[in-house]
C-alpha cells in the first residue's frame, strides 16, 4: 500500500492520477478534512482505498496501531500548509515541521520508504541553488518550517537505514490547482485575467530586475510526478534533491506564451506590493547536478509546451 499525505492537493492528486495510470490503486490518502473543501473535487476521477483525516492517521501511527503493520510500502508526504504569507508561525510549525517529524520517525522505525516535499523557498535570497547548508536561508515562516525539517532529517539520517528523499520543488504549474486560491501558479492567474479582462498583470521592476523580468524556474507538475516515481523505483537512493528544470525564465516569457495562445491581449505592469518586498524570491534556478548524478535522466517539459498543454486543459 502507498500512503500519500495531501493526496487531494495539487501535486498529490497528480501523483495519484499517475499511479492509477500505471495500475496502482492501493493508495491511502491523508488529508486535512475540515478545510479547502474544493480540493476534494480532485479525487472525483481517481481510484484509491480511502481518504482519512490527517489527525486520525498521525494518532494511529504514533500509537503504533496494528491496522498499518506490514501494509505500507511507501509514504509520499506532500501535505503541508503551503501559504508562504501565512503569519501564524505556531500553525505552520505544527503542520509542516512537527507533523513531518512524526512521519519520519514512523517510516524510519518501520523501514518504510519516505519521499517528502521540501521547497525551493529554503534558498532565500541566494543566487546558487545547490543542496548544501551554505546556500540556505528563509524569508518567511513557510520556508523556515521546510528548512527546519530538512535539517532535522540531515541530523538523523545516519541512523536511518530506509529510503528518505526530500524534494525541493521550484515553481510548479499544471492541472488540478484550482483550489489553491492565493497560491495559484502564475499561469492560472494569467488564464483567469485573460478571460476576465483580456490582459495580464505583471509586477513592475523590483529587486534589481526590470518590469516583468524577475526570473523563476517553472516546472510542469507532470515532471514532478515523474521524479517522485523515479525515487519510488530506486529505493536505494536517499537525500535532498532539487526538482526544477534547471533553467530560469522571466514572467514576461510566461505572459507572452499566454498571449500567443490567445492571439490577443496585452500586459499591464503594476506596482510591486510593499508587503512582499522582504519575502520575495526574484530569482530561482535549480541546480540539477545532484539528481542527475544519481541517474535521473528524463527530459523536462519546456515552458512553451507546458504552458500550452496546461491552457488546453484549463480550456476544456
Amino acid at each position: 500500500m502507498l500512503v500519500i499525505t495531501g493526496g487531494a492537493g495539487f501535486i498529490g492528486s497528480n501523483l495519484v492520477n499517475f499511479l492509477n495510470n500505471n495500475q496502482d490503486e492501493e493508495i491511502l490518502i491523508i488529508e486535512e478534512m475540515d478545510t479547502y473543501l474544493k480540493k476534494f473535487k480532485n479525487l472525483d476521477d481517481l481510484k484509491y482505498i480511502d481518504c482519512i483525516d490527517k489527525n486520525t492517521f498521525i494518532n494511529d501511527i504514533n500509537n503504533n496501531s496494528s491496522k498499518y503493520k506490514g501494509k505500507i510500502n511507501n509514504i509520499f508526504h506532500l501535505g503541508a500548509c503551503s501559504k508562504t504569507t501565512e503569519p501564524d508561525r505556531d500553525y505552520i510549525m505544527s503542520t509542516n515541521f512537527e507533523y513531518s517529524k512524526d512521519i519520519l520517525k514512523y517510516s524510519a522505525n518501520n523501514k518504510i520508504s519516505l519521499i517528502y516535499a521540501s521547497s525551493a523557498s529554503v534558498y532565500g535570497e541566494t543566487k546558487l541553488f545547490i543542496e548544501e547548508p551554505e546556500h540556505e536561508s528563509f524569508l518567511n515562516h513557510y520556508a523556515e518550517s521546510k528548512l527546519l525539517f530538512d535539517q532535522y532529517y540531515r541530523i538523523n539520517r545516519e541512523k536511518i537505514t530506509s529510503q528518505v528523499v526530500g524534494l525541493r520543488y521550484f515553481n510548479v504549474f499544471g492541472p488540478r490547482e484550482f483550489h489553491k486560491e492565493g497560491m495559484f501558479s502564475v499561469i492560472y492567474h494569467f488564464f483567469t485575467q485573460m478571460n476576465e479582462s483580456g490582459s495580464i498583470n505583471l509586477f513592475k521592476g523590483s529587486h534589481g530586475y526590470k518590469d516583468g523580468e524577475q526570473r523563476r524556474d517553472f516546472i510542469h507538475v507532470d515532471d514532478t510526478v515523474k521524479v517522485n516515481n523515479w525515487f519510488k523505483t530506486n529505493p536505494g537512493v536517499s537525500g535532498i534533491y532539487n526538482v526544477g528544470t534547471g533553467k530560469s525564465r522571466t514572467f514576461n516569457d510566461i505572459a507572452n506564451c499566454v498571449l500567443d495562445y490567445y492571439k490577443k491581449g496585452s500586459i499591464n505592469y503594476i506596482n510591486f506590493p510593499d508587503n512582499l518586498e522582504d519575502q520575495y524570491q526574484a530569482f530561482t534556478e535549480a541546480d540539477m547536478s545532484k539528481i542527475k548524478a544519481k541517474g535521473y535522466s528524463d527530459n523536462f517539459i519546456n515552458l512553451e509546451e507546458g504552458v500550452k498543454s496546461y491552457l488546453d486543459w484549463l480550456s476544456k
